[in-house]
């Protein structure tokens, strides 16, 4: 059993999924050949902000999302899919000077934005790079946590982002999900999805919570065993009741 805050779970049906195998010309990605298609519908990139700043401070969201993943002074963290920064300019404050933040966006103009505000406000522990559908490009064994806020349900190649994702991780990391729960193709995913996608590459879930000042769900995870070779990851969908008490 995990530790968890908040609602036990309803009984969930989790179905393996008999993938055929894909041509030379899916249109796939040579990096994500060897990965299995994920078996779910892909939300599209969001055109507006999630919500205002603003907004998402007036609940507390970052701070709450800090708190439940224990962010400290020094941490090395990475903000997966950082958009315009609202999670990047306020983990950098919170793990400090001895601290460092990667932010990681797969959009060449977001990261240049978001390049323009971290100068602008003189963030010097916060670094920027541009990551793939397949790939989020981040060094191996460096980093604490993990974030990927209101954007796993974009990523197209979930099973290959995932099993690159996983060495990135320092010792005792954690790898952090806030989502909200609904179909993939309607900016979000349903927790027993997300749950099993994960553990197809080998992370645990440890922690999960819904709040309100989320609009949503946060779900913690940590890499367990070994990374399973790409042809053995079996790829999931979930049926049944997905909702939690």
């Amino acid at each position: 059993m995990f530790p968890r805050r908040g609602p036990v779970f309803a009984a969930l049906t989790v179905a393996l999924c008999a993938c055929q195998p894909q041509s030379a010309d899916d249109g796939r990605s040579d990096a994500a050949r060897n990965f299995p298609v994920a078996d779910r519908p892909v939300s599209k990139a969001a055109q507006d902000l999630f919500a205002s700043e603003v907004q998402r401070d007036s609940v507390n969201e970052a701070t709450v999302v800090m708190d439940l993943a224990n962010i400290e002074p020094g941490m090395s963290v990475a903000d997966i899919g950082a958009g315009e920064g609202y999670y990047t300019v306020r983990l950098a404050e919170r793990v400090g000077a001895k601290g460092r933040v990667l932010a990681e966006d797969i959009n060449p103009a977001a990261t240049e934005r978001l390049g323009s505000r971290v100068m602008r406000e003189g963030l010097e522990n916060v670094s920027i790079k541009v990551g793939t559908a397949e790939n989020p490009n981040l060094p191996a064994n460096s980093f604490d946590r993990i974030f990927m806020v209101h954007m796993y349900h974009e990523v197209s190649e979930p099973y290959a982002f995932l099993w690159r994702l996983r060495p990135a991780l320092r010792p005792g990391g954690k790898v952090i999900v806030v989502d909200v729960d609904r179909p993939t193709d309607m900016h979000g995913i349903p927790p027993a999805l997300l749950f099993c996608e994960l553990a197809s590459v080998g992370f645990r879930l440890t922690e999960f919570v819904r709040k309100p000042e989320l609009q949503g769900y946060y779900a913690q995870f940590e890499a367990v065993g070994a990374r399973p070779a790409p042809e053995n990851i079996t790829p999931c969908r979930v049926s049944g009741d997905t909702q939690a008490d």
